[in-house]
């Protein structure tokens, strides 16, 4: 008897949600090491340029998560103001010429030297975290127009609108599809999110149409076989890749998409590689490791101590998930073309190390969320209604 109890308990260790949390994104980011060698043997003088380069960029990532995971999360919510301002300073002083660099259109690093960091991969991580603190900690206030709904609303535009000013159209889309999400979560009425959400949409979708480029890649997108050779052609090659690898893939460094027919392979797209080297069972895989990691994080959410963690958690889930969602969407021809990389496998180390302070998150509050819950979201927000 005494037996089987202790395998029941060694099992509920190794099942707990930080666990499988751990495990599918240190899964994820040792085989985007992998992909991302090959989508990159071709794409300059050295071959080993780029996987060198990620190679300290996930010791960087894996550092900062261990150190994320050992905070005090309850503490470092008087650092809210700090982080809200340095993240808006960041947006800001990217878009300053001669600060800012601008690549292909965009401004979204800032040079110091020794690398780029693109601000906006932690800026959005400002976003939530300052949402997180308010919303937790003025949680009374919620049902409230001004205070509840007005002021964090204004915090989601000023983040996504000094991102969109980049341009950067798929991460200010990003920030602004989590922050109401939180606010829903929080508890903020329909009757004030749905109107501001239905005109941020027209919004948006105005500022697309009214912008030529973004224009062009809807209509190529409608039909992406007649604009190949134009505004569909990277996408074209995306969908070619998935056909040439079949279910079993053409094997790793023998695809023909890094051999720069499919333009930024070892970035955005290096989903398609993924599909066309390995496979559609290897790319389904992928795509299972983040559905398995989103679901253990939902579960994960039902032992939130607090509003303010509670939604820490869930606007961190939400930021990764979607991120993912959006990139296999936009490589296998479902969604218009988005420069949003895919988490832990793209090349970059911003996003990398972003994606590793959320996992750090996770894995801290598996540790410390081990006693019954004593947040209820249901009850808190009928004890907020009354």
């Amino acid at each position: 008897m005494a037996t089987r109890s202790a395998e029941g308990l060694s099992l509920a260790r190794i099942f707990q949600p930080g666990v499988i949390i751990l495990v599918c994104a240190v899964s994820l980011a040792v085989f985007g090491i992998s992909v991302l060698f090959s989508a990159s043997a071709h794409s300059g003088a050295d071959p080993y340029y780029f996987i060198r380069r990620q190679f300290i960029w996930l010791g960087v990532a894996v550092v900062v998560g261990v150190s994320v995971s050992l905070l005090d999360l309850e503490a470092l919510k008087r650092f809210m103001w700090p982080v809200f301002m340095v993240s808006i300073a960041g947006l800001v002083l990217v878009l300053i010429p001669g600060i800012g660099v601008e690549v292909n259109g965009a401004r979204r690093w800032i040079d110091l030297g020794f690398m780029r960091l693109q601000v906006s991969e932690f800026a959005k991580l400002g976003l939530v975290f300052t949402l997180a603190c308010y919303l937790g900690t003025n949680h009374r206030v919620i049902p409230k127009f001004w205070e509840g709904f007005v002021l964090p609303s204004l915090c989601i535009g000023l983040f996504a609108g000094l991102i969109f000013l980049e341009p950067d159209y798929g991460t200010a889309a990003l920030c602004g599809a989590v922050g109401f999400t939180m606010l829903f979560l929080a508890g903020v009425r329909l009757i004030y999110l749905a109107p501001a959400c239905a005109l941020a949409l027209i919004a948006f979708a105005y500022a697309v149409f009214t912008n030529p480029v973004r224009r062009g890649r809807i209509l190529s997108f409608m039909d992406i076989e007649g604009n190949r050779g134009e505004g569909a052609y990277q996408l074209w090659q995306a969908i070619l890749a998935f056909g040439a690898g079949g279910t079993q893939g053409v094997g790793l460094g023998n695809g023909r998409q890094q051999m720069a027919f499919l333009p930024e392979a070892h970035t955005d797209f290096i989903y398609a590689v993924i599909g066309e080297e390995l496979g559609f069972y290897v790319a389904s895989g992928v795509l299972l490791l983040f559905m398995v990691l989103f679901i253990a994080g939902l579960l994960h959410l039902r032992r939130a101590p607090n509003m303010y963690q509670y939604l820490l958690v869930a606007g961190g889930l939400l930021l990764l998930s979607t991120q993912a969602l959006i990139n296999m969407g936009v490589v296998t021809g479902c969604l218009p073309t988005k420069g949003l990389s895919l988490p832990f496998i793209s090349y970059g180390g911003s996003n990398l190390v972003a994606m590793f302070i959320i996992v750090g998150i996770l894995i801290n509050t598996s540790l410390t969320w081990s006693k019954p819950p004593v947040f209820n979201r249901r009850r808190n927000l009928k004890e907020i209604a009354g």
